[in-house]
C-alpha cells in the first residue's frame, strides 16, 4: 500500500487499436462462470530491461560521442545486460558501469526476438565523470485499458483483446506489471477520419491485479482476491456469437461500466485473430456521449443472450460508429 497518488494519463494502451497478431493460442469456450468486465485499470508494466528509445551525445573532455551508437546498438534494442552484469531497469545500467570499473564492456541486447551482442566502451562524462553509453531508454510502460473478464474461482483476468505493441508492431515482451483502479474523467469524440479517446486518471492507492502476460489478444493476469467483486455480473462464456442484438459494458465517466446496446453484423469465429466480430454502435446515449467506438474501449466485454462472447478491439476509422470484436474463444487460456 501506499500513499495516494493520482497520475494524468492518455489512454496508451488501449490506444493501439491496429495490431499484428502473434504468440497466443485459443481454446475452445468452456461452460464456466466468469466476471463480467467492462471498468477501466490502470497499467504498469515493467520489460525486463532497459529499452533504448534515442540516443545522445557524451561531452567529453575529448568531444562528444554515442559510444552505444558507435558500437552499432539500435533503438528498441532491449538492453539485457552489460558487462555481464543483469539489467532490468535504467538504474541497472549505470551501476553495471560502475562494476566494471567504466571500461569496456559487453552490452547484450534483444532485437526482433534475437539477441545480439556488441562491446562498448562507456565515454566519460566531463561534468560527472561518471561513464555513460549516450543512450536514452525506457524501462516500463503505463497507460490504461479495460478489463474483459475475470475468471471465478482463478481470479485469472483478460483484458484489451490485443497486444500492447513496440515500434515494431509486434507484441512487447514485458515482466511482471501492477494493476491500479482507474477513473474515465474526460472524451474525446471520435469523428470520420479520426478515432476519438477516452482519458483518465491512475488512482495509485491500491493495486488490485498483477499482469505477467502480453500477447496478440491481449494483457494477462491475476486479480487479488481482496478486490470487491460484489457488484461486478457473473455470466457463462458463450460458445459462439451470431448476427443481431448485443451489447457491450464499458466505461466513458468514473470508475463503474454500464451496458450499451450494440448489433453484431458480421461473424467469422474461425479466424485466429482479434477481427472475429464486426459491431455497429446502436445506443443513442453512447452515440451522444462518445461517437461511438474510440481509444480506450479495447477490451470491453462482449455479451449476447446473456452471455460473454467476446471484446471490442478496433474501431473504424472511416465510421467510428463501427469496428471489430475478438471471440472471446480466442482470449481464454491465455
Amino acid at each position: 500500500m501506499h500513499k495516494l497518488k493520482k497520475t494524468m494519463c492518455a489512454l496508451l494502451l488501449a490506444v493501439a487499436f491496429l495490431l499484428a497478431a502473434a504468440g497466443c493460442s485459443p481454446v475452445a469456450a468452456a461452460e464456466r462462470e466468469v466476471y463480467v468486465g467492462g471498468m477501466p485499470a490502470g497499467f504498469t508494466l515493467g520489460m525486463d530491461g532497459a529499452q533504448i528509445v534515442g540516443f545522445c551525445e557524451v561531452l567529453t573532455k575529448d568531444g562528444t560521442r554515442s559510444p552505444a551508437k558507435e558500437a552499432g546498438l539500435e533503438a528498441g534494442d532491449l538492453i539485457l545486460s552489460f558487462g555481464g552484469v543483469r539489467v532490468t531497469s535504467a538504474s541497472d545500467i549505470d551501476a553495471a558501469i560502475r562494476a566494471g570499473g567504466g571500461g569496456e564492456g559487453e552490452v547484450v541486447v534483444r532485437r526482433g526476438g534475437e539477441r545480439v551482442t556488441a562491446t562498448v566502451l562507456p565515454a566519460q562524462d566531463a561534468a560527472s565523470g561518471r561513464g555513460k553509453l549516450g543512450v536514452l531508454v525506457r524501462d516500463s510502460i503505463s497507460g490504461i485499458g479495460t478489463v474483459t473478464y475475470i475468471e471465478a474461482g482463478s481470479l485469472r483476468f483478460g483484458s484489451l483483446g490485443h497486444a500492447v505493441a513496440g515500434e515494431d508492431g509486434k507484441a512487447m515482451e514485458v515482466g511482471q506489471g501492477e494493476i491500479y483502479r482507474c477513473s474515465i474523467v474526460d472524451v474525446v469524440r471520435g469523428e470520420r477520419g479520426r478515432a476519438g479517446e477516452l482519458k483518465g486518471l491512475f488512482l495509485n492507492d491500491r493495486r488490485i491485479a498483477l499482469a505477467d502476460r502480453n500477447c496478440a489478444s491481449g494483457i494477462y493476469g491475476y486479480f487479488d482476491r481482496s478486490y470487491d467483486f460484489g457488484g461486478l455480473r457473473r455470466v457463462q462464456i458463450g460458445e459462439e456469437a451470431h448476427p443481431g442484438e448485443a451489447s457491450i459494458c464499458t466505461t466513458v465517466d468514473g470508475v463503474s461500466p454500464r451496458e450499451y446496446a450494440v448489433s453484431i453484423v458480421k461473424v467469422d469465429e474461425g479466424s485466429r485473430t482479434n477481427k472475429n466480430f464486426v459491431i455497429k454502435v446502436t445506443d443513442e446515449a453512447l452515440l451522444a456521449e462518445t461517437g461511438g467506438i474510440v481509444q480506450g474501449m479495447s477490451g470491453s466485454p462482449i455479451l449476447q443472450d446473456g452471455r460473454l462472447v467476446g471484446a471490442v478491439t478496433h474501431v473504424f476509422l472511416n465510421d467510428p460508429t463501427c469496428g471489430y470484436g475478438i471471440a472471446i474463444a480466442n482470449m481464454l487460456g491465455n
